[in-house]
């Protein structure tokens, strides 16, 4: 793979993305159903190849890879555009100044624009052009075949994950369609196998396109797009960003720019935010059409939820509640909880919220512009083991409402334990606390204070503080333990808490599963 063939894909590029435009415009629902995003990326790609068509002295393909990359950079549209821009860079990096690409290094530059593209973006989503992008790599990582080889095997990996796309996203399944931007991907991709073997063909323009929307609603946010030039703190502009809406993006060009895209609702604030972080110019805003309502495939409703602790999330997945799930002693940003909420292709979502803290952060989220019309429910929870009461007791086929306060008052009515370890010394209300020390509460007040000795907690006597502390929830009633075990917890401690129970209280009923969190050894509900 030389310059010439560096230079003939992009003029691939863009006749496949001129033919496609019209189609990969018709299925554009995600992020916003604005119908724009073949556009972009035909106008991302334009701009590329006519920045390489002028540079008259290009020495090589990794020197005509890297004017490609910083032209698609400058005229990047949209989150698709410049997401696009940043596969071409992680290719351009890759290849650096390399004359010609054999199929190694053309493999080693699709797994390093895997990353480049990926890092790009504040909160990567399932379903989009970035999961296409990671089949890419995952596919050719290591392969050692001729270049024509990569290529083809690139864009057959690319065509199978655009077909997973609905199976990730639910706007997208409700819709029936692909992810518009994967799709534009699929084509680039295509347009590179057919000039590298030397089979071009035809792009196929059918797509299942969704019902075009009506004209005419008033915008519901807005797309800030503008180049910074500076030397910006990355990870505290994108933490601003995040705050003000979702579809982040800061995409650099290796040189000292940077492409910014952000959906908001405060245009001047993400403006301020640039010129805080550098200084912006070709400032571009565009409106966001609030989406034409989707039928969903089942009741207009969803439940979703956040927590803590990957290992509880899965538990939830496995039961098909959408999740997000955060590191411990940590709150989600706005954008992370924008997107649990408008991802759903519903017009109700109710959230589960493990902890005070996490409901807090939800309840702060839920009038954000950026859900439109979204009906939002907060259930609050105090424990991890309110939510799976409240779970419990779900039923998607009950009106929306009078499910809402079954699984409120579930939640309500679950009693709380926890064993956590002392982390310094204090005065709690049945005596003297050490660090290093088990502490045992129900419902927020300690009621156990377990002296131990060295860095870590005797099994017996964790096990001990444990039954202690469930004895104690139990005194008053009970017919259900739910235990989530923390990641400090002995292997087998809550299989031996099962046994001692169903030796002192058959009539209990005992459930146990790892829980992940690491600020408790053990989280304990009572139903």
């Amino acid at each position: 793979m030389d310059k010439a063939s560096v230079a003939a894909w992009a003029r691939a590029c863009v006749h496949s993305l001129d033919v496609l435009c019209p189609a990969i415009n018709d299925i554009n629902v995600y992020p916003v159903a604005d119908s724009d995003t073949g556009s972009n990326l035909l106008h991302t790609m334009t701009g590329a190849e006519a920045a390489l068509a002028a540079e008259p002295e290009v020495t090589g393909a990794g020197h005509a890879l890297s004017v490609l990359a910083r032209g698609a950079l400058r005229s990047a549209r949209g989150n698709s555009g410049v997401i696009l821009s940043q596969v071409l860079r992680g290719l351009a990096a890759s290849a650096g100044p390399l004359p010609e690409l054999d199929g190694p290094a053309l493999a080693e530059a699709f797994v390093h624009a895997d990353k480049v593209a990926t890092e790009a973006v504040a909160r990567p989503v399932a379903g989009t052009m970035l999961s296409v992008m990671h089949a890419v790599a995952s596919a050719v990582v290591g392969e050692r075949r001729p270049p024509g080889d990569v290529a083809t095997l690139a864009a057959k990996a690319a065509a199978e994950a655009l077909e997973q796309t609905p199976r990730q996203l639910p706007v997208l399944a409700a819709a029936g369609v692909v992810d518009a931007g994967a799709r534009g991907l699929v084509a680039v991709l295509d347009a590179l196998a057919g000039v590298v073997s030397g089979t071009s063909t035809e792009p196929a323009r059918s797509c299942e396109a969704a019902p075009a929307p009506e004209a005419g609603p008033a915008p519901y946010a807005w797309e800030v797009m503008y180049l910074l030039e500076g030397e910006p703190d990355l990870p505290a502009f994108r933490r601003r960003l995040s705050g003000l809406g979702d579809s982040v993006t800061v995409a650099g060009d290796g040189s000292g720019g940077y492409a910014v895209h952000v959906h908001c609702a405060d245009i001047g604030a993400a403006i301020e935010a640039g010129l805080d972080y550098g200084r912006p110019r070709q400032v571009r805003v565009e409106p966001l059409i609030t989406p034409t309502p989707l039928e969903p495939a089942g009741p207009d409703r969803e439940v979703v939820a956040v927590v803590h602790g990957e290992p509880l999330a899965e538990l939830l997945r496995a039961e098909g509640i959408a999740v997000l799930a955060v590191r411990s002693q940590t709150v989600p940003s706005v954008e992370e909880l924008l997107g649990l909420i408008t991802e759903r292709a519903v017009g109700h979502v109710t959230v589960l919220a493990a902890t005070p803290e996490l409901t807090a952060a939800v309840d702060a989220t839920t009038g954000h512009r950026m859900i439109g019309d979204r009906d939002v429910v907060v259930i609050p929870c105090v424990s991890p083991v309110q939510v799976l009461a409240a779970l419990a007791v779900h039923d998607p086929g009950r009106r929306a409402n009078d499910d809402v306060v079954a699984m409120a008052e579930a939640a309500a009515a679950t009693r709380r334990g926890e064993l956590a370890v002392a982390r310094e010394e204090s005065i709690t209300w049945v005596g003297r606390a050490h660090a290093g020390d088990l502490i045992g509460f129900v419902d927020g007040e300690v009621v156990l204070v377990e002296r131990v000795g060295g860095t870590e907690p005797p099994r017996e006597r964790v096990l001990g503080a444990a039954l202690a502390v469930l004895n104690r929830m139990l005194a008053v009633g009970g017919e259900l333990v739910t235990v989530l075990a923390g990641d400090s917890a002995p292997a087998d401690l809550a299989a031996e808490l099962a046994e001692r129970l169903r030796a002192e209280r058959p009539e209990v009923e005992f459930v146990s599963y790892p829980g992940g969190q690491s600020d408790a050894v053990m989280l304990i509900g009572v139903e």
